[in-house]
């Protein structure tokens, strides 16, 4: 098994997944300034702030994590090359703390947020806070599509990499 590619397809993969953020973003930002633009009612002026919001963090976060996994790509190598057994162990630790990460932020609270955005829903009539919560509940869904499926690659990377380890040990 070589690890060190599939270290970098991984990366390869999440640098695919990542620009679903961004265009997230930009779809979110778009519907704030249609809403500027074109919004007549109190209830579609009220969603041009929550939805500008939820645009630029979503822009952040696929931003973020684009630059931060090209970067892994050539760090992957260097430190493969460097010292292989250490790049496996220092990648399945991180790989392990992301996945815990992911059952304890993505997989838990980013539901219970949901929920109790639903919940608050039921009991408020202000026009903006109708928009803020019905444009995080947008959000947190994108958010809950797009790492549902980066939490399964990094899944299947953790157990390559816990082969990896095995062969290593031998």
């Amino acid at each position: 098994m070589d690890i060190l590619k599939s270290a970098i397809d991984w990366a390869k993969a999440e640098l695919f997944s990542t620009p679903f953020f961004i265009f997230f973003g930009v779809v979110f930002m778009v519907a704030s300034l249609s809403f500027w633009q074109l919004g007549k009612t109190e209830i579609a002026k009220a969603y041009i702030i929550p939805t500008l919001v939820a645009g630029a963090l979503l822009l952040i976060i696929g931003l973020g994590l684009f630059f931060t996994n090209k970067a892994r790509i050539t760090q992957f190598e260097s430190a493969y090359n460097t010292d292989a057994k250490a790049f496996v162990s220092a990648e399945l630790e991180r790989t392990e703390n992301t996945l815990k990460e992911y059952e304890n932020v993505v997989f838990t609270a980013v539901p219970l947020i949901i929920a109790a955005c639903a919940f608050i829903l039921l009991f408020v009539s202000s026009p903006i806070w109708r928009a803020s919560m019905i444009t995080s509940i947008a959000m947190l869904v994108v958010i809950l599509l797009i790492d549902g499926t980066a939490h399964a690659r990094i899944d299947d990377y953790n157990k390559q990499l816990q082969q990896a380890e095995k062969e290593l040990d031998k």
